[in-house]
């Protein structure tokens, strides 16, 4: 597979941005092992250019007549290699040479139908949509994998989705701008498109995870046998006696709920590892209440009895150490055992050095992280892209700044999710 060529750019005009990002495709399209002849478009833009989104597909798919396919959303900051753009215009473009035969945009207007069979898909989500937890667990169960990756759209104003199909809309449905807002959007995949993709984590526990024994919709009643809020405040070393110190030491804390029991015996992954770092199987919630009469700790999501939970906070220290033992994952899993000179002088290749190249095995990346982790949470701006692009060398890589971040049949809230299409 060769390498997708991708541009970003950042401009108060966009049309000034999308002429950037024009050129730099082109460029990239001239150049020994990069795709010439894409048909599948991810474009992400921030939200300062929500207003034109119509403006920037129609023009940018003027301008690029071969891509027939266009999928991506719009967030309060948008990714690219080693860069993020956040609170400020920007656009990201990677385009895709994959298999025609091989994936499927879908929307509203053009939904997955029953003649492609599905592997796994990337999906973006209005987060105003009703019921979504079900639809993104229903939409998982189309797939023959189970897994998803994505997120939901962010935006300090119009929420919208790209999705354009080569193959038309469903009958009836009317003629599509390809500007969505509302409900699912974006690519299924079928089994012929490889890729590797995993969910980094940005919180740490701050003790043991506890069985939920006692629950009412989204209130916590008991944990392990003990009332949950005596449990909080322990775990925190404070007191109700004290409720100044108590109220800031819970807001900075979060809740790390992980299925295991609730609907089956089993999990991918435990609660807490042995490195003392979240599973990928936990979902962070925020705490978003207290009930001092029956001694009940709140969550922004439903429990039941039988789910585990650890109280967390965030950790800068434990998200970069996350995100890089994700990284290391996905490099392991494409190297292989032996190498040819040419793959390991690519692999062992400087960051100075480490230009996009086929040997490395990936094609093009997608990272979605949550839009609360970006930034200063890596220690400065665009710390979070230069620790995967230390790791994963130069590689094509787009993404965006979410407001919950799909992988499997989760939604997610605190975590990164980056995928790579590989060559294999």
């Amino acid at each position: 597979m060769k390498l997708f060529p991708y541009a970003h750019a950042t401009h108060p005009r966009w049309e000034m941005a999308a002429g950037l990002v024009l050129a730099q495709l082109r460029a990239q399209m001239t150049l020994h092992g990069y795709a010439r002849n894409p048909t599948l478009a991810l474009l992400y833009i921030t939200d300062r250019y929500a207003q034109d989104a119509q403006d920037i597909l129609a023009h940018l798919s003027a301008e690029l007549p071969e891509v027939t396919d266009w999928a991506g959303t719009v967030g309060v900051g948008i990714a690219a290699n080693n860069v993020e753009y956040v609170d400020e215009p920007a656009m990201a473009v990677m385009l895709c040479e994959l298999p025609t035969d091989q994936y499927r945009v879908f929307s509203g207007v053009a939904p997955l139908g029953m003649a492609f069979e599905a592997h796994s898909a990337l999906v973006h989500a209005d987060p105003h949509t009703t019921d979504l937890a079900d639809l993104i667990a229903e939409m998982a169960a189309r797939t023959d994998s189970g897994y998803l990756f994505g997120g939901l759209s962010s935006s300090r104003g119009k929420s919208v989705q790209f999705a354009v199909a080569g193959d038309g809309n469903v009958k009836g449905q009317g003629a599509a701008s390809g500007v969505f807002s509302g409900g699912l959007s974006g690519v299924a995949f079928g089994p012929g498109v490889a890729m590797v993709s995993r969910v980094t984590q940005g919180c740490l526990p701050v003790a043991k995870a506890h069985h939920i024994t006692g629950a009412e919709r989204n209130l916590v009643l008991t944990l392990d046998g003990e009332p949950a809020l005596e449990v909080l405040m322990r775990e925190l070393g404070v007191s109700l006696e004290e409720p100044h110190d108590a109220l800031q030491a819970v807001r900075a804390t979060l809740a790390g709920i992980t299925e295991r029991g609730a609907s089956g015996p089993s999990s991918d992954s435990p609660t807490i590892t042995r490195t003392g770092n979240f599973g990928s199987d936990v979902l962070v919630r925020n705490i978003i209440g207290l009930d001092p009469m029956r001694y009940g700790v709140a969550v922004a999501s439903p429990v039941k009895v039988g789910m585990e939970l650890a109280f967390c906070q965030r950790n800068i220290q434990a998200a970069r150490a996350d995100l890089m033992r994700i990284c290391a994952e996905i490099r392991e899993e494409l190297e292989p055992q032996e190498l040819a000179l040419e793959s390991a002088t690519a692999l062992a290749a400087s960051e100075a050095e480490a230009a996009p190249h086929p040997e490395r095995g990936i094609a093009g990346a997608i990272y979605v992280s949550c839009a609360g982790r970006g930034g200063e949470h890596f220690g400065g701006p665009s710390a979070e892209l230069q620790i995967i692009r230390r790791a994963l060398g130069d590689v094509p890589l787009v993404g965006f700044f979410a407001g919950g971040e799909i992988a499997r049949n989760h939604l997610y809230g605190y975590t990164g999710v980056l995928t790579v299409f590989t060559g294999n």
